[in-house]
């Protein structure tokens, strides 16, 4: 058994119908975190977190419920601030916001009116204006894309003083983003050694008279069968199907694919590197899905549950 562990697991929506129950179920199978991500225009159906995990909160008590990832320079900061305050009271204070610049499809920031290339710019203005107004408090703020003048969250987030943020992304301006703004670090197709470096970077960049250690979410494709073989050949196709490329020689590297006994000894290489959520995409065709997810359940996670 894996001593004194504290990975807790989390499972995306896989899909836009039936969200309640699947939620109701993956918390009777002992998941800490339902996540859903979402786009306004992609290359396949999405959903809007903020609606999908509503849904979710409807139906459950205790799973925590995360945006993976809201695409926050496509909203004005304010409105972003009100729709994660509601959410976060309507859960009984379960919501936790993940943030990322998004970008892969340009598409949805014309329709927006939102420059791409001001993604980043955007997303860190927004994120002072978010923290400020968690607290409830009267908020002036003057900003290069936005500004609010003597106004307030009303009520306010659930958790004071300010629900959890977690910022996305693999490069070195996320990196940043999550030490100034971040209570998780959630990077993607990262291997054990990525993490282990952009978390000590984190700490090298974060303030330690003001701000926490941060955490680390870690955001990976998992692909669990008996039949070990079978498991790597069916996540380099469905992922490298996804990121249009070939993944037969990435998914040693960046993803989880194997027997329960790999999966969980792939798990502990990154519980080293200091992951505390693994937030898993479960990675299967449509009629297999539940059997992994049960099977992920039943033999992965209870190792991790010291």
């Amino acid at each position: 058994m894996v001593e004194e562990s504290k990975l807790r697991f989390g499972i995306r929506l896989p899909s836009l119908q039936g969200v309640a129950e699947f939620a109701e179920r993956v918390e009777s199978l002992g998941f800490d975190y339902l996540f859903c991500g979402e786009h306004v225009f992609f290359h396949r159906p999405t959903m809007n977190a903020f609606i999908a995990l509503s849904a979710a909160a409807a139906t459950t008590t205790k799973i925590e419920l995360l945006s993976a990832i809201t695409l926050l320079p496509l909203y004005p900061a304010a409105l972003a601030a009100k729709m994660a305050s509601c959410l976060d009271i309507l859960s009984s204070g379960r919501f936790n916001l993940g943030v990322g610049v998004g970008g892969e499809y340009p598409a949805e920031f014309e329709a927006c009116g939102v420059s791409v290339r001001s993604r980043g710019r955007r997303t860190d203005e927004s994120l002072e204006i978010l923290r400020r107004l968690f607290t409830g408090e009267e908020v002036n703020y003057r900003g290069r894309f936005q500004s609010i003048s003597a106004a307030r969250i009303d009520p306010p987030p659930v958790r004071h003083p300010s629900l959890p943020i977690w910022i996305a992304g693999r490069r070195e301006a996320a990196i940043r983003r999550a030490a100034r703004f971040g209570d998780f670090w959630m990077p993607y197709l990262y291997t054990p050694e990525q993490v282990a470096r952009s978390l000590a970077e984190i700490a090298e960049h974060r303030d330690a008279a003001t701000q926490a250690p941060i955490r680390c979410g870690l955001f990976v494709f998992i692909t669990a069968y008996q039949d070990g073989t079978k498991a790597e050949r069916v996540a380099a196709e469905r992922v490298g199907r996804q990121y249009r490329q070939d993944f037969t020689r990435l998914v040693s590297r960046y993803l989880i694919a194997g027997t329960p006994a790999q999966c969980r000894s792939r798990l502990r290489e990154y519980v080293d590197a200091g992951v505390d959520v693994s937030l898993l995409v479960v990675t299967a065709p449509t009629d297999e899905y539940d059997g992994m997810v049960a099977l992920i359940a039943e033999e992965v996670m209870p190792e991790f549950r010291q």
